[in-house]
Parts: C-alpha cells; sequence; structure tokens
C-alpha cells in the first residue's frame, strides 16, 4: 500500500503541559507509582466538582432528548452570553456575535484558522498558555512573542509590544487573568493595548476564562470595555470550564465587539468554519443560561478562609521559605509560576528539573519553556491541592532542591 505523508512545520508546536514529561509520569503510574498530578488545571482532579444545577441541567438535557444546535450555538445560551457581556461593560454585543464551542480551545483554533495566512504575524505573550503559539503555527502564521515583565507583577511590557509590530502583524493575544503567571491586568495596561491595536488596526484576542476566579477582593476588567475598545476589532474567549469546575464538559463561547462591520469577512469565516464542525455541545450550551443568572458558587472559596484562597496563601509562603525560588503573588486563578536561581543550582534545561523532581518525589509540573518562556529558569504548580497536600508538596521540593544541582 502506498505511504502517504504530510510534512507539518513543527516549529513553535508542542504541548508539553501533556508532553514528555507528563508521558513518563503515566509511564511510573503503570508501575504502580502513585503520582501527584501538578500539570492539569482541571478542578475536579482535585476534588472541586460543578455545582449542583450544572450537572441536573445537563441531565435533563438528555432526558429530554434535547434537539440539535445550528453550528453558531442555541439561542438561550447566545442571548445570556450577550447579556453577560453587556453586564462586563462590553458594549454592543448581541447575540448573532457569539459562537458557542466545544470549550475555548476549540474556538481559539477556529478563531486563528479565519484570520491566519502563511506568515501574517501575530504577538502573542511570554509565558503564554501553550495552546495560542501552536494553533497560531499550525494555522500557518508567524507567532512573535512580546514579553510579560516578571518585575512588574508579570504584566505586558508595553514598550516590547511596541517594538515587535510590522506590517505583517494582525493581531495581539491577551490573557487576562494570566495561565501560568495568575497575573491579573489592570484598566492601564488594558488602555495602552487597546491604543496599539487602533493605531494598527489590529484584531485584539482576550482569553478571559479565568474572569470569575479573582482573588484579593479584585475585579476583572474585560479589555474590550475599557475606554477606546469600541475604536478596535475584539474577540473575547470565555466559558464554563473553569469558573464553574466544568472543564469535561466542554462549554465555551467567543464574542465579537467593538468594530465588527470592519470584520465581516473574517466573522463570515469564523461561521462557516464553525459550520464545517456542526455544532458545540448542545447539553452544555443548555447550561449556560442557568449558570449565567445563577449566583456564583466558587465565590467563597476565593475570600480568606475559601479554599482556593487558602491554598494560594499556602504555596506562595512556603515558596518565600525555599532558599532559590521566588515568586510573584498570583492574584487570580490557581497557578503560580516561581523563578529558580540558576547559579545556586546550575540550572540548564527546566525540563530537565521538573523530570528530576518526578523521579525523585513523584511530584508532576510543567516546566517554564511548555509556556514558551524563553529561560530555563521558571516552572508552574498549580495549586489546587488541598493545603494539607500542598505541605507536603512544599516539603518534598524544599527537601529536593537543599542538594540539587545540574551537572553539564
Amino acid at each position: 500500500m502506498k505511504e502517504f505523508k504530510k510534512t507539518i512545520k513543527l516549529n513553535n508546536v508542542g504541548y508539553d503541559i501533556r508532553g514528555p514529561v507528563a508521558d513518563e509520569a503515566a509511564r511510573m503510574a503503570a508501575k504502580g507509582i502513585e503520582i501527584i498530578p501538578l500539570n492539569t488545571g482541571n478542578p475536579a482532579a482535585f476534588g472541586l466538582y460543578a455545582p449542583d444545577f450544572v450537572e441536573e441541567a445537563m441531565r435533563a438535557a438528555v432526558r429530554r432528548g434535547e434537539p440539535y444546535s445550528d453550528s453558531v450555538g442555541i439561542p438561550e445560551a447566545r442571548e445570556a452570553i450577550a447579556d453577560y457581556c453587556t453586564s462586563k461593560g462590553i458594549r454592543g454585543v448581541r447575540p448573532d456575535h457569539v459562537f458557542t464551542g466545544n470549550g475555548v480551545s476549540e474556538l481559539v483554533n477556529i478563531a486563528l484558522q479565519a484570520l491566519l495566512d502563511d506568515g501574517d504575524e501575530i504577538l502573542i505573550p511570554t509565558p503564554d498558555y501553550p495552546l495560542w503559539t501552536s494553533s497560531a503555527t499550525l494555522c500557518g502564521g508567524r507567532v512573535v512573542h512580546y514579553c510579560c515583565d516578571e518585575a512588574n507583577g508579570w504584566l505586558p511590557d508595553i514598550a516590547d509590544i511596541r517594538s515587535k509590530i510590522t506590517p505583517s502583524t494582525k493581531a495581539i493575544v491577551l490573557i487576562n487573568p494570566n495561565n501560568p503567571t495568575g497575573a491579573l491586568y489592570p484598566r492601564g495596561t488594558l488602555e495602552e493595548i487597546v491604543k496599539i491595536a487602533k493605531k494598527h488596526d489590529l484584531i485584539i484576542f482576550s482569553d478571559e476564562i479565568y474572569d470569575r476566579l479573582i482573588l484579593e477582593g479584585e475585579r476583572h476588567l474585560s479589555t474590550a470595555s475599557v475606554d477606546g475598545a469600541d475604536e478596535v476589532f475584539n474577540v473575547t474567549f470565555n466559558g464554563l470550564s473553569k469558573s464553574h469546575m466544568a472543564a469535561g464538559f466542554r462549554c465555551g463561547w467567543l464574542c465579537f465587539s467593538g468594530r465588527t462591520e470592519l470584520a465581516r469577512d473574517y466573522i463570515e469565516g469564523v461561521r462557516m468554519l464553525a459550520s464545517m464542525r456542526m455544532c458545540a455541545n448542545v447539553p452544555a450550551q443548555l447550561v449556560i443560561r442557568e449558570a449565567m443568572k445563577e449566583p456564583y458558587s466558587a465565590a467563597p472559596l476565593l475570600r480568606p478562609g475559601g479554599r482556593i484562597y487558602e491554598q494560594r496563601e499556602c504555596i506562595w509562603r512556603a515558596i518565600q521559605e525555599i532558599p532559590g525560588l521566588s515568586a510573584v503573588k498570583p492574584k487570580a486563578a490557581f497557578y503560580i509560576f516561581p523563578k529558580l536561581d540558576v547559579k545556586r543550582f546550575g540550572i540548564v534545561d527546566d525540563e530537565r528539573f521538573v523530570l528530576d523532581f518526578l523521579h525523585a518525589h513523584h511530584v508532576l509540573m510543567t516546566h517554564g519553556r511548555g509556556f514558551n518562556y524563553q529561560k530555563p529558569d521558571h516552572f508552574r504548580i498549580v495549586y489546587l491541592p488541598e493545603v494539607s497536600q500542598l505541605e507536603i508538596i512544599a516539603a518534598r521540593l524544599k527537601t529536593f532542591l537543599k542538594n540539587y544541582t545540574q551537572k553539564p
């Protein structure tokens, strides 16, 4: 039989959250070794489950044999999403500018495929959520990473963004609240980015999947809600996977706002690509209206005394007590991105570091370059485990680093 091959350029394509280190962890688990999986942001893996109404709404949909959805989404879900966008200060969002998807991941692929031709440039942060870089690359785009500044709370470096715009730049990506750093972007930063987008006719893609998981009593601002955002074309992504602990249900959406009249062809392209996958998960869409009107069930977890808040406090304090580690305190989501003292530990390969820690103490983490961070001196900790388990993990990390060094 003839062998068929297709060459795919794999530069900038990777997903090390489920990469070689995770594969090694799976091999160890198959041998009976208990692994603590700190590479996943799925709350259910740590006993944080979707509210009862989510499960009941899905069960009811299955019992009723809900009808097929059209490609763009069930009307009641799109209306609820449009109302939610309005409540967040995003102006002019109509239900026909909302598309539902099987999680935000699917919609990122659709949104980038509709935009990018070979060689088109897109600005994506470093560190990033790796799906953005991989998807843009597979769509033929050229990813240009702009820096987020650790010394400034991991906020986007505005000067660096400006320096990297070329005539080929089509869009800029924001991940706010941020994965993997837990940063929350203030109004001033968002308004500066909007000004840049307006000046250079860029689309703004704003990934806001963690917008309800805000600590410290602060408030999330949607990029599309700030001054000047009406004068650019915005694509805002969100969903229930994180805020409602419903990761496996695959329930996400995107909405268009701002200068939508400038993007008619692009919107039609998104519509066509959405039609090719028939429709998004119907039972999950039927949860959206209830989720948008239901009092937010995770809020108590985010306040002092709440589980997520106390877990964040626990891991942040523990990092301060480990010589050679430092970290910016996260303000949102459930991730922290510690920095290793490369001179102290002789670090030359961050993937090797997390692999060594996995072998020694059976804890699976993701190295910084897995998030397209350029230096080999960071790694991500998911602080979803309960405080008692985080204390055990921190003690193992402290013991491991006490005498750790990498030899060339």
